[in-house]
């Protein structure tokens, strides 16, 4: 998506001017940006419009990668960010953001819109193995595994594949709830 296409408050408009132009039918609100009413919502543009939450070093993960890879209509309320660079990052302090210091492998994340974010099949992996102490995942699990059907099979070997991963058990049996259910 061409960067001249996603608005962002602050920058060329202000924010009651993107208002003003949201509720003429100008604009549409996307995460933290506005883009053209006209312009198909896409994974890229999605990305592009969380850009300033995921530092440098970070992918999106959970939640916010469920999102950008077209899982439900509205994004998370906060957001959840991974490192997946050989280096420590420092994290930034944002309330909006939650930074998970666990490394993310790089055959694990894949860049659209400009940022990192990890692939539908680890995105999975790791919504079902916080079920266990999270349950407000499961509907971005649900609808990650609706928009990406094929990620279900693959994520479901993922997770019998690694070793003591907290959550996998639970997990995995969430995952073939799903199965099932198609």
């Amino acid at each position: 998506m061409h960067p001249a296409l996603l608005y962002l408050p602050g920058l060329r408009l202000s924010q009651p001017e993107l208002c003003a132009a949201r509720l003429d039918g100008h604009v549409v609100e996307i995460g933290d940006a506005y883009i053209p009413a006209d312009l198909p919502e896409s994974a890229d543009v999605r990305a592009s419009s969380i850009a300033s939450l995921i530092q440098e070093g970070a992918a999106a993960c959970g939640p916010s990668a469920a999102w950008i890879h077209g899982a439900g209509d509205r994004p998370p309320t906060v957001h959840h960010a991974r490192r997946w660079v050989e280096r420590r990052v420092r994290p930034r302090m944002d309330s909006r953001v939650v930074f998970h210091d666990t490394r993310l492998p790089r055959t694990d994340v894949q860049i659209i819109g400009g940022i990192a974010v990890s692939t539908p099949v680890r995105t999975l992996c790791d919504l079902a193995t916080t079920l266990h102490r999270d349950p407000r995942v499961l509907p971005w699990m649900q609808a990650l595994a609706q928009v990406h059907p094929a990620a279900l099979d693959d994520a479901m070997e993922a997770l019998r594949t690694r070793n003591r991963v907290p959550g996998s058990v639970s997990g995995l049996a969430a995952l073939e709830r799903l199965v099932r259910r198609r």
